[in-house]
């Protein structure tokens, strides 16, 4: 599990002109979007407000975190294979050859980004697409 900084989706709102003050919360997670404001004022001041905010974003991460796993969604133009972090790929040499892989994406932490390559040639369509979905499922942590 990792901790987020400090301000990580945490926003200040200040509009004098309307009175409102506080810290805003917002996170997206699997095309769901979470939000929510805390006003010094209900909360008794800016900096309980900011501690306020700060739970409530760390509870919702810990929520989501328990959730969260390889996926499985629509195909779509920017998802072929239908199972998030999962894509085939193909590489084109400079001698015209063409390379088929099912290729593996994940974080393992913020900023860090892991990848792994199946060859199709070698394995096979079906059994580099498996390699890749449990590969996956592996980088993020959800051995069977």
């Amino acid at each position: 599990m990792w901790t987020p900084d400090d301000t990580y989706a945490i926003t200040r709102i200040d509009l004098p002109r309307v009175g409102t003050h506080g810290w805003q919360v917002r996170m997206q997670r699997r095309g769901r979007r979470y939000g929510k404001f805390f006003a010094d004022r209900q909360c008794g001041g800016t900096r309980r407000a900011y501690e306020e905010a700060k739970s409530w974003r760390d509870r919702l991460i810990e929520e989501l975190e328990e959730e969260a796993g390889a996926r499985v969604c629509l195909k779509s133009v920017r998802n072929s294979s239908g199972v998030v972090g999962v894509s085939k790929v193909v590489v084109s040499a400079s001698n015209g050859a063409s390379y088929h892989f099912w290729q593996a994406t994940w974080c393992p932490a913020p900023g860090e980004r892991r990848c792994v390559k199946f060859s199709v040639k070698r394995h096979g369509d079906r059994q580099a697409f498996q390699l890749a979905v449990e590969a996956r499922r592996e980088g993020v942590g959800m051995v069977d």
